[in-house]
């Protein structure tokens, strides 16, 4: 049921009172709620994630720069102050302990078991680490046999030795020429091998190791299968490659 007062105000049946203003009561006097109305969804600002993602990137390209270029200042500092100079290896000592050459029919046969004792000079005022290398022993540019130098470090002002052993098992070299190995070992008693390889070195200043320096090592050697021993030997440094 609807009522109309003198004062405008309209009264519904279910007790909601109307004034001529608009304003709307409840018997009871309180107001009803508004109508609720749900927030705006959150767009987050896009352009503003990529702006704050590209100073980031920005700013560590920048001190990635500035440690790279410190590295290298230091680096440069440290070479200047010491000036370093390059190590030498060399291939001082061989000792033979056989070189068998057995033939058949079908095939030569090489064995061969030497010793191979390298001296290490390191000229310079701070230590030397030197990488794990391997050299060929050769003949007439084919492989034979390998040599492998193990990891070790030198201290400054010092003279190191190394040794290694080639052990060489009836190796078929019956592509290696083996008439004239044959004629070497049996008619002229002069068996010449190469010695060849590289070995890393890095100069080391308080537990940090420089860039590696590589020495190329070649030695001609020759041995006499009759007296089992070395009769000649010269060694030369091929080259220096960083």
């Amino acid at each position: 049921m609807t009522t109309r007062g003198g004062g405008g105000a309209t009264t519904t049946a279910n007790g909601v009172t109307t004034t001529a203003n608009g304003a709307t009561t409840t018997a009871n006097g309180v107001h009803p709620p508004y109508p609720y109305h749900p927030p705006y969804p959150y767009h987050p600002r896009s352009s503003s994630s990529r702006a704050s993602f590209k100073g980031c990137c920005c700013c560590l390209f920048l001190l990635l720069t500035f440690l790279a270029l410190l590295f290298t200042a230091v680096t440069l500092f440290v070479f200047l102050a010491l000036k370093p100079k390059k190590p030498h290896f060399d291939l001082q000592q061989v000792s033979v302990h056989y070189l068998l050459l057995t033939s058949s029919t079908a095939a030569t046969y090489l064995s061969l078991n030497i010793s191979l004792i390298f001296t290490a000079v390191n000229p310079n005022k701070v230590g030397i680490k030197y990488s794990p290398s391997d050299f060929e022993v050769m003949y007439k540019g084919v492989p034979l046999g390998r040599a492998h130098v193990p990891t070790f470090y030198q201290a400054a002002h010092s003279v190191r030795t190394v040794e290694t052993k080639v052990g060489v098992d009836r190796v078929d070299v019956s592509m290696v020429n083996a008439g004239d190995l044959i004629r070497d070992a049996t008619v002229n008693d002069r068996v010449e091998l190469m010695v060849v390889g590289e070995i890393g070195a890095r100069i080391r200043v308080m537990e940090i190791n420089s860039p590696k320096v590589k020495v190329s090592v070649a030695c001609a050697i020759v041995i006499s299968p009759r007296r089992q021993s070395l009769t000649y030997k010269q060694c030369g440094v091929d080259g220096l490659s960083i």
